[in-house]
């Protein structure tokens, strides 16, 4: 879901990338970057928090960290880390070894996850509109957070990165390739709960409606974020070679 919507937004985001950049250019792409992999990290832990279902990117390395009792963070790192092998599989010479930063980005976006578990750990939703709020406020974390990421323009995230490099193989359309990564996520997790617990706990309404909203709530918040996000960037200033 996440990178669906990321992928359905990235026109919105003229960047320059083929000239140099400045150092403090860099550093701020770096900061927005990291500051985006932290409020989607953060509405994953809301969207787990909800306990409404989580989206389709993250629902496999939940399932797994329900199946073996496990950190959901630490597990996003290595899930996410094995995409990046799967890229590497798939792409052979054309990998590019830049997208070996994604094992990076996989270590820091999983500590997020731990670390965002940890901070609203003391929040305990009573009742059922209580967890349509924190949905919501997952929604909306996980929105800001693409906003950022998408503006800094600095690496792909793995599973968006898995995407890119299943389009190139096979040569189907990025969009039809996003869908079906996200069911087959999904169908994953979703087999896992069900042989190890019985039910698919943790794929429920809020995973509907995270795959249908954060997009539209991209759309809204970016007439207002987006200007300043890319002005703080510096996307439109670059230095000559």
């Amino acid at each position: 879901m996440i990178k669906a919507a990321e992928s359905d937004t990235k026109k919105e985001f003229p960047i320059k990338t083929k000239k140099k950049v400045s150092a403090e250019v860099w550093a701020r792409r770096l900061l927005i970057y990291i500051s985006g992999l932290f409020l989607l990290a953060m509405g994953v832990a809301f969207s787990i928090k909800s306990g409404l279902g989580v989206s389709p990117v993250s629902s496999f390395p939940y399932a797994l960290s329900l199946v073996f009792n496990m950190d959901v963070g630490l597990l996003s790192t290595i899930v996410f880390s094995f995409y990046v092998v799967l890229q590497i599989v798939l792409l052979r010479r054309n990998f590019q070894l830049k997208n070996l930063f994604q094992l990076a980005i996989a270590s820091l976006f999983g500590f997020f996850v731990s670390l965002s578990n940890t901070i609203i750990a003391p929040l305990s939703p009573v009742g059922y509109f209580s967890q349509l709020a924190l949905l919501g406020i997952s929604l909306v974390l996980i929105a800001i957070g693409i906003i950022f990421y998408l503006a800094a323009n600095v690496i792909p995230q793995p599973p968006e990165g898995l995407v890119l490099a299943l389009q190139k193989v096979t040569k189907v359309p990025f969009s039809k390739v996003k869908v079906m990564f996200d069911v087959t996520s999904v169908s994953l997790a979703g087999l896992l709960l069900i042989f190890f617990h019985g039910n698919v706990v943790g794929l429920r309404e809020g995973t509907v409606i995270a795959a249908l909203g954060v997009g539209k709530l991209i759309g809204i918040f970016s007439k207002w974020i987006k200007p300043p996000v890319l002005r703080f960037c510096k996307n439109d200033i670059v230095e000559k070679e």
